[in-house]
């Protein structure tokens, strides 16, 4: 079959990317992760939301992004095409002149407390007193190096406006100080394709990751994501590029426009973690000062965690168990949730940010566990594995994420790949401390990548209302002799079908990206509804 921009959601700047990032056919995954409408969830996630960040392009196809923001509920969704939105964009924004009927636009809703974001694109049109928009894409994002903030909203009126071809010295000050970013790109091909328009796109780090080399040029750290290549794909056809920092504090809106280059492998440069440099030379800079109402505040309340013991699960796996360094109780948690850490490794500037899911039960005392696998080019996971002992102290946020277990009680099916048992053992807990029948689907290699089987063989054994079902897609001959799994090969939606959990079950999804998506496009092909399922994704972020 010849690929076209028609039945694959990705462009060939997009394609060009990932093969030269060596992340293999993603389009072959992907799909069941990028849809043509708003799932029922991202549906409330962006009605719940105070702004949206939207990036399009001018009348002279230059890119900018730029912020919406509204009373509260100004986002609707009458049906899972379409957006409306109670806002206009002031006449000395970029964007104002090219939010025209028809126009691309692409979106990120984002919330900074939650470190929730989801990304869609579309057309838009002017309708009454807002604007319409139409899905085209959409897919969610991991919550991986977003800052924590709490908004508010203040009356104020609005400030100055700047335009400039190059960044004064407060400008450039206030770029070496950010930790967020948000950065637009756009793709325009053939007509109708899938692949077609904007996007929006978050960037975050350490205050600085953006480097400033002078007036006119800057440096954004590439770091490890979905794979998807949204953004650089874009660039590497059409080089237009728009960036906006927030000023969090008084409501400012620094836009940049820009033209980018990619360095594919950087090499002494700022931050030793990109994996790749974007090099942006700017051409035009617009500053609003107080340009919107709403104002953030950092969440950076982190306590200190004490290194108590460490568990070795499998050949790459391993469980790290945290206690409170000052003795007052930990902070409880969900099952499924994740545990935001704050790590100093030596040589890096400024310190490094992870979530990894908790993976030990809710209802422990004085214990917090995660469960790491480490993989080769994972900044956080590697000094974890290879520079953490017994004793150390990091620093942690409070457990967070909405990954948890439906309130229904339902039959509960848990179904993971790899590492991405971790949010699936203490949902086990909480399901037999519930009395809730519950399934637990696994799949490893064989035997010796199979993490915490013995303890959750423990806790099946111990609950009449549990099934255990173990599938190794390369099985040892010890696995063989000693018979720990049920199958042998590929774990599919038919192999969790074949438990007969009911029509009602509630299915939680967790492992590598092209994992879920196969999985849930299987289920959903047999009939399972989307409501019916619930995915947490990771991938090789370390």
């Amino acid at each position: 079959m010849t690929v076209t921009s028609h039945n694959t959601p990705f462009h060939e700047g997009e394609r060009t990317a990932q093969e030269r990032a060596g992340v293999g056919d993603v389009a072959a995954w992907a799909g069941g992760f990028i849809r043509d409408y708003l799932p029922e969830q991202h549906r409330d996630f962006h009605r719940s939301l105070p702004f949206l960040v939207a990036t399009g392009g001018d009348a002279a196809g230059q890119v900018w992004v730029t912020l919406l923001e509204g009373a509260e509920g100004f986002v609707t969704s009458p049906d899972p095409r379409q957006l409306h939105l109670r806002a206009h964009l002031g006449a000395d924004d970029p964007l104002a002149d090219a939010f025209v009927a028809g126009g691309d636009i692409g979106v990120l809703g984002i919330d900074l407390a939650t470190r929730r974001r989801n990304r869609f694109s579309g057309t838009i049109r002017p309708d009454g007193p807002g604007y319409g928009i139409s899905i085209r894409q959409s897919f969610g994002n991991c919550p991986q190096y977003i800052s924590a903030r709490a908004w508010t909203r203040v009356e104020a009126p609005r400030g100055a406006v700047a335009w400039s071809s190059a960044l004064t010295k407060e400008q450039m000050a206030r770029i070496r100080a950010a930790d967020t970013m948000f950065i637009g790109s756009g793709y325009h091909g053939e007509a109708g394709g899938a692949a077609n328009g904007y996007d929006a796109s978050h960037r975050g780090g350490a205050a600085g990751f953006v480097h400033v080399t002078d007036a006119t040029h800057l440096q954004i750290p590439d770091y490890a994501g979905n794979n998807y290549f949204n953004t650089i794909g874009n660039l590497v056809v059409d080089p237009r590029v728009g960036l906006l920092f927030i000023d969090f504090e008084t409501g400012g809106l620094l836009h940049i426009a820009g033209r980018a280059t990619i360095d594919w492998a950087p090499k002494d440069s700022h931050d030793r973690s990109a994996r790749r440099m974007i090099h942006v030379d700017i051409e035009a800079v617009v500053d609003r000062s107080a340009a919107i109402a709403l104002r953030w505040t950092k969440q950076d309340q982190t306590r200190r965690l004490t290194l108590t013991k460490r568990v070795r699960e499998s050949r790459t796996i391993t469980s790290f168990y945290f206690g409170p360094a000052d003795g007052r109780p930990l902070d409880p948690f969900e099952a499924g949730q994740h545990l935001p850490i704050k790590v100093q490794i030596p040589g890096q500037i400024g310190t490094s940010k992870r979530s990894y899911s908790l993976s030990g039960p809710p209802d422990a005392r004085g214990f917090y566990r995660i469960t790491v696998k480490r993989e080769d080019n994972g900044l956080v996971s590697r000094f974890l594995h290879d520079g953490l002992r017994e004793g150390d102290v990091i620093e942690a946020r409070a457990p967070a994420g909405d990954f948890v277990i439906p309130d229904v009680r339902s039959p509960l099916v848990l179904v993971s790949a790899g590492v991405g048992l971790t949010p699936m053992v203490p949902m086990l807990h909480v399901a037999a401390s519930r009395g809730q029948r519950v399934y637990y689907v696994h799949g490893a290699h064989n035997g010796y990548d199979h993490a915490m089987h013995g303890e959750v063989t423990a806790m099946v054994r111990d609950n009449p209302l549990a099934v255990q079902h173990i599938v190794y897609s390369r099985p040892e001959d010890i696995d063989v002799w000693g018979r720990d799994y049920h199958a042998a090969g590929r774990m599919d939606a038919d192999t969790v079908l074949g438990l007969n959990a009911g029509p009602q079950a509630q299915y939680m999804l967790c492992g590598p990206a092209a994992f879920i998506a196969d999985m849930r496009c299987g289920l959903e092909a047999r009939g399972v509804t989307p409501e019916r399922i619930h995915v947490e994704t990771f991938g090789p972020t370390g």
